[in-house]
């Protein structure tokens, strides 16, 4: 079977190469010579743990190939999927000027009967503007080509995409036409043989699917930011909290850790398209709109808790910062708390050294030398009044607390992860502040 992924991000290069490890001929294309001649190279344009090896070895059987020239790759291909970026405009609708350009070139290109499959995420009724533009590039040519359009939305985690990819929760899949469905049972059949299911359902549905589903998860991380805060200020734990609500089976324990809020590619932009989409049904959705306003505000969070240590003085100080990426196995930086935290921290005339164990060229290419960066987590440490951590990397979770105290100038740790226990800090003689509970007392 052959297929075709237009786009090489995230989704477009983890979909190619986890497609082709079950032993489908894919051939993934993109506009950006460069990153093509790059992946021919076998330099990989992202961090995403497992994917170089899994790309390199699928590349060297033959069954991963990478072009510019997406005409050549139409040849009897069945199924081709649209990986490409849709950024939100100004407005916060999603932009889909690439997924309708991707649509037009199969369009003027196509010889036989193919599904065109978005696997982008996108609001609903982009797959009627995606057929309408196929259909209009077929009509010029005078020919008489069918088709059909489908919506496959991806549901990867960055840093556990490949896994996401190879185990599904579900594979959900939107589609019109009982052809259409025959071919993908046979794409995705490595996987339903494994016991993975897949959910067929008209092309609505699968739209608002995976903008429901970030949405969801998102609601459930403003939530328990929105009470960690109140927690703090009532007297209460909400590492007790999540604990005891997490046990009730209805709620689960997954998405309920306070933090320094969520950011990513993801997460902001679905959101806003969501609410978008809404408004231009003339319907609010309220509750999303305060899930927004909340992650807003909790990327301030530790800023101020920084800001009221140091009695609104921060001229001169020097912050060490642990984590940049907006998650740790990441290298993304797209809405990252810390992007808020340093340019607040700046503002108030501090200086930030910092260290992530793989986002460093990204902040550098994102901030340039508005920061230092270090080498390692300890470098950063080094005539530092004070250590905040905002990325969970695993190698923050058990540090040397003697080294730190050392060359630190003061035993001062913000933790915007909750990722230390309370009472074996302060027992190290740490001054220690967290999200969801005042640990002054």
């Amino acid at each position: 079977m052959k297929i075709t992924i237009v786009g090489t991000g995230y989704v477009g290069l983890v979909t190619g190469a986890c497609f082709s490890e079950v032993g489908i001929d894919v051939t993934c294309v993109d506009i950006n010579k460069e990153k093509i001649d790059n992946l021919n190279k076998g330099i990989i344009p992202i961090y995403e743990p497992g994917l170089e090896k899994m790309v390199l070895r699928n590349y060297e059987k033959g069954r991963l190939h990478f072009t510019t020239d997406l005409a050549s790759s139409l040849d009897e291909c069945e199924v081709v999927f649209g990986a490409v970026g849709t950024p939100p405009d100004e407005d916060g609708s999603a932009d889909l000027r690439y997924v309708i350009d991707v649509a037009r070139e199969v369009g003027r290109n196509m010889n036989d009967y193919l599904i065109m499959v978005t696997k982008s995420t996108v609001p609903v009724g982009t797959a009627s503007k995606v057929r309408a533009a196929i259909q209009e590039e077929i009509d010029k040519r005078g020919v008489d080509i069918k088709f059909d359009v489908a919506s496959n939305p991806e549901f990867l985690k960055e840093g556990a995409a490949v896994d996401d990819f190879l185990k599904p929760d579900r594979i959900v899949i939107g589609l019109e036409s009982e052809k259409a469905e025959k071919i993908m049972s046979r794409l995705y059949k490595p996987f339903t043989m494994n016991g993975h299911p897949v959910i067929f359902m008209d092309i609505t549905s699968a739209e608002m699917t995976k903008y429901t589903a970030n949405s969801m998860l998102a609601t459930k991380i403003s939530f328990m930011n929105d009470i960690a805060n109140l927690c703090e200020i009532v007297g209460a734990d909400v590492n007790m909290v999540r604990r005891g609500i997490g046990s009730d089976s209805r709620i689960g324990n997954k998405f309920i850790y306070p933090g320094a809020g969520y950011g990513g590619s993801c997460f902001p932009k679905d959101v806003k398209a969501l609410i978008k989409t809404a408004e231009d049904f003339h319907y609010p959705l309220r509750v999303l709109k305060a899930v927004e306003d909340v992650n807003d505000y909790q990327k301030t969070v530790m800023y101020e808790k920084i800001a009221k240590f140091y009695n609104n003085d921060l001229k001169g100080k020097r912050i060490a910062l642990w984590g940049l990426s907006f998650k740790p196995q990441t290298d993304d930086m797209r809405e990252a708390p810390s992007l808020v935290i340093i340019q607040k921290l700046l503002d108030a005339g501090a200086t930030v050294k910092a260290y992530d164990p793989v986002a460093i060229e990204e902040a550098k290419r994102i901030l340039g030398d508005k920061i230092e960066y270090a080498p390692d987590q300890y470098d950063a440490l080094i005539d530092a009044d004070c250590l905040l951590l905002i990325t969970e990397w695993p190698e923050f979770k058990f540090p040397n607390f003697n080294i730190i105290r050392k060359l630190l100038k003061e035993s001062v740790i913000f933790d915007g992860r909750n990722v230390y226990d309370i009472e074996d800090i302060k027992e190290r003689g740490f001054k220690y502040f967290c999200i969801g509970v005042d640990t002054t007392k």
